[in-house]
């Protein structure tokens, strides 16, 4: 398969590949129609990347995320690529500057920008910060750019590539003139970067910021106040009167809390069964688990209250690694902390060797899974799930099997067992 690249066309850190790869003499296509905030929510995007950022490249090995991270793979995929270094000390100084262009540059230059679009909260003391972090940092890129035409060596390297895609968001979003020209090496090489043919491109025509976004407004403009007759000082009494009542009245009712909206579980007939007590049960009991928590959950058991359900993990081929299997049980485990008043779950990892298989037993209150539980954790669709038939006596003795820590588990032994509880 081609490198496909998840990101939106304008994504500057998508910028980074693309370019490395018009150096590489690799070939990577941006995947169709990607719209941000609802391709990279889907389950498949999850897959790729848990925390659901961009970029991501897919490749024939699996995904990889982190921009810096794409980068470097595109251009490692050519042997002796002269933009990763010749030498090991080019290798040293590449790697320098591009921790140097994320950490002092990208970051700053995103401390100073973002709040200005909304995004985060805009305090003038922390983007004084940001400016004067920026200042030092880009002082710094300038007195190595007094003697030097690139960041290492005397020609384009990866580090080249991830500074001037860093810096362009800056150019171009921020950073005017009036600010930059305190700067005038940086101002020379990033003009020199950006008209180089292969970078260019993929930027296509830069031009500099020439005003800073505006600040966002904390309160929208006040509305001019109609000019009224002085109304006579009885009357305006009576009305001043009147205007303290409706403003206490209108306190109250703002004060008042509003009720809670009630989980539509809880809005089912009562049951019989009382999750917490087979809660309790299960970590209770320490001996003849069969005959002692086994017997007391079908003795508690409501089939009309709540529902018994087998998952099992779609992907088991990628769980080659066991401490990993095991953290991304963990992790689907804490993110169902949201229904932990009605369930109750086992999560099994089994095999000697890997790939291992992830399977688990979930009792859920109501006859299907909770809606809320499938928009809300995106782990669920991870899993096929099958409701429990209880009239199969297969099914039914899986479910003890389970609950039990069965070892070995259908053949094969128990490498890690967890319990929702």
């Amino acid at each position: 398969m081609a490198l496909v690249l998840h990101a939106g066309k304008t994504n500057k850190n998508a910028f980074k590949a693309l370019i490395a790869a018009e150096y590489s003499g690799v070939q990577v296509k941006m995947v169709e129609n990607f719209e941000m905030g609802v391709s990279n929510k889907t389950p498949e995007f999850i897959k790729m990347n848990p925390l659901g950022k961009v970029p991501v490249l897919e490749t024939p090995e699996g995904p990889v995320f982190e921009s810096n991270a794409i980068a470097r793979y595109v251009a490692r995929l050519k042997v002796n690529n002269p933009i990763c270094g010749s030498t090991l000390i080019d290798y040293g100084h590449i790697e320098q500057w591009i921790d140097f262009a994320a950490m002092e540059i990208d970051a700053n230059i995103a401390k100073w920008f973002y709040p200005r679009l909304g995004y985060g909260v805009y305090l003038p003391p922390a983007e004084e910060a940001a400016i004067a972090a920026l200042k030092r940092a880009l002082g710094a890129l300038n007195t190595h750019l007094a003697s030097n035409t690139f960041l290492v060596g005397h020609a384009v390297t990866l580090a080249d590539i991830i500074m001037t895609c860093n810096l362009y968001l800056g150019f171009f979003q921020i950073m005017t003139k009036s600010f930059t020209s305190e700067f005038p090496h940086v101002e020379r090489y990033f003009w020199t970067l950006v008209n180089q043919p292969k970078i260019k491109r993929i930027l296509g025509e830069v031009k500099q910021a020439v005003s800073l976004p505006p600040v966002p407004s904390k309160k929208p403009a006040a509305q001019p106040k109609e000019t009224k007759p002085k109304a006579e000082p009885k009357k305006e009494a009576k009305k001043e009167v009147e205007k303290q009542a409706a403003k206490a009245e209108a306190a109250e009712e703002e004060e008042a809390p509003k009720p809670k909206p009630k989980n539509p579980l809880d809005l089912l007939p009562p049951s019989k069964m009382v999750l917490d007590d087979w809660k309790r049960l299960y970590s209770n009991t320490k001996t003849n688990f069969r005959e002692v928590a086994i017997k007391g959950f079908w003795d508690m058991y409501d089939p009309e209250g709540y529902s018994l359900w087998f998952c099992d993990y779609k992907y088991n081929e990628e769980n080659t690694v066991s401490f990993v299997t095991m953290n991304k049980v963990g992790g689907f485990l804490q993110r169902m902390d949201l229904a932990r008043k009605y369930a109750f779950g086992k999560m099994l990892v089994i095999g000697a060797n890997p790939p291992f298989k992830v399977k688990g037993l979930w009792l859920f209150r109501g006859q299907e899974i909770p809606q809320f539980v499938i928009d809300e954790c995106y782990d669920m669709e991870l899993y096929e799930w099958k409701k429990v038939d209880l009239s199969d006596a297969a099914q039914k003795e899986r479910v003890n099997q389970m609950i039990e820590d069965c070892e070995p588990f259908e053949g094969e032994p128990l490498l890690d067992a967890k319990c929702f509880k």
